[in-house]
């Protein structure tokens, strides 16, 4: 029997959007964005040499048809990204509303966000005085750090030595619906830091805030470092997703990274955790090895845009992309006949671009497995819907909810 992978490279956008000026980075409109494409041309002109040289490389997925989609996206083509399509391709656009993670992953699962998030002002003080007093209760502090708009590594490098002098918890936020809350695994606990935001999330949830992120880091003064131990506490998704009608019809379902976190741990019969992408890559090759007939696989890897993207290093972003590519192979051998493995992504994060928010692109879509198909410009959700059918799970229809 078949069996689906949808696999997420976070953030890997390739332009295009038709709305992209309604979505903005340091004030001005995203107009022009497109992660791959640009990343593609700094490489083929030179600036893009640390850590790697030449234009960019990514023969596997190219040969699969990423730069047809691409160019599908996007209406020009990329240095580097020439080859004629040998899988199936296409584009994805949003319908939804958001360039964040949640409403991709969950538009792509076939459930569009049906409402606005609530996203916290970029203004200090970010959050409300309810939010932060109900931070210092359940943390038993006297008050908290940060309370604005920030990068993550780079608040918990400026505030991480009086967090852990005080025991406040760092709390900060970005342009998405997000509260996040960084704590050091020693001084504070990882523990009662999960405790904290997992008690905390489903408040802000009724308040349409997408996520609680528990952000922990070890280290001494000079030298943190955020540690894999990360944990998303999502507002589970208002309808159905492909993972919900999956596990429904008997299938086995499992989530790689930070997916089952994305949907709230809903629908998820198995649950695979990893340090890094590297980790993460490990185990989607062991997946692909032994998961079940008639099962889909849900994976996401997150580096293209924690590590890279918000921090517009085009270098990195470009070796992450190679290294990914690199091992696409060994996925690729895994497949059993009748297999259907596609890769896209969530949203756009241009490192070339200004600011340091996601940025609001159209999606390619390459797989394998289904022979030489183009597929065109097709919504997020067709995306899901497409790993959804190999398996024989039939479409989600309008008026569907959760039970």
């Amino acid at each position: 029997m078949a069996r689906s992978f949808l696999i997420v490279m976070d953030s890997v956008g390739c332009g295009g959007a038709p709305d992209a000026g309604l979505y903005f980075n340091d004030g001005l409109p995203d107009t022009g964005a497109n992660t791959l494409g640009h990343i593609a041309d700094a490489c083929a002109d030179g600036r893009a040499e640390e850590g790697r040289t030449g234009p960019l490389s990514l023969p596997n997925l190219d040969g699969l048809g990423l730069g047809a989609a691409a160019r599908l996206a996007s209406g020009r083509g990329f240095p580097g990204l020439e080859a004629d399509p040998e899988g199936l391709w296409g584009a994805a656009e949003e319908t939804g509303g958001g360039k964040d993670t949640v409403s991709g992953h969950w538009e792509l699962s076939g459930v569009p966000v049906p409402w606005d998030w609530h996203c916290f002002p970029n203004r200090d003080p970010a959050f409300p005085e309810e939010v932060t007093d109900r931070i210092r209760g359940l943390a038993g502090t006297g008050g908290v750090l940060g309370n604005r708009h920030a990068s993550g590594t780079e608040i918990i490098a400026g505030l991480g030595d009086e967090h852990r002098r005080t025991g406040w918890p760092i709390c900060y936020t970005s342009v998405d619906s997000v509260l996040q809350i960084a704590a050091h695994e020693e001084t504070f606990g990882l523990e009662r830091l999960l405790d904290l935001c997992g008690r905390l999330a489903p408040e802000l949830h009724a308040m349409r805030v997408g996520r609680v992120i528990a952000r922990p880091f070890t280290g001494e003064s000079g030298n943190y470092a955020r540690t894999g131990n990360r944990r998303d506490f999502a507002m589970a998704p208002p309808a159905p997703t492909i993972l919900d009608r999956a596990r429904s019809a008997g299938r086995e379902t499992a989530s790689i990274g930070k997916i089952a976190d994305i949907f709230a741990h809903r629908g998820i019969d198995l649950t695979l955790g990893g340090g890094g992408d590297a980790e993460l890559f490990d185990l989607l090759v062991e997946r692909m090895r032994t998961a079940a007939d008639g099962s889909l696989t849900f994976a996401n890897f997150v580096e293209f845009d924690s590590s890279y993207g918000h921090r517009r290093d085009v270098s990195g972003y470009a070796r992450a992309l190679e290294w990914f590519d690199g091992r696409v192979p060994e996925a690729l051998s895994a497949m059993r006949e009748g297999d259907l493995v596609l890769f896209t992504a969530d949203h756009g994060n241009d490192p070339t671009w200004r600011g340091t928010d996601h940025t609001r692109e159209r999606v390619p879509v390459v797989g394998a497995g289904a022979g030489r198909r183009g597929i065109g410009l097709v919504g997020f959700a067709d995306v899901g819907e497409l790993a959804a059918a190999h398996i024989g799970i039939d479409p989600s229809k309008p008026g569907d909810s959760q039970t």
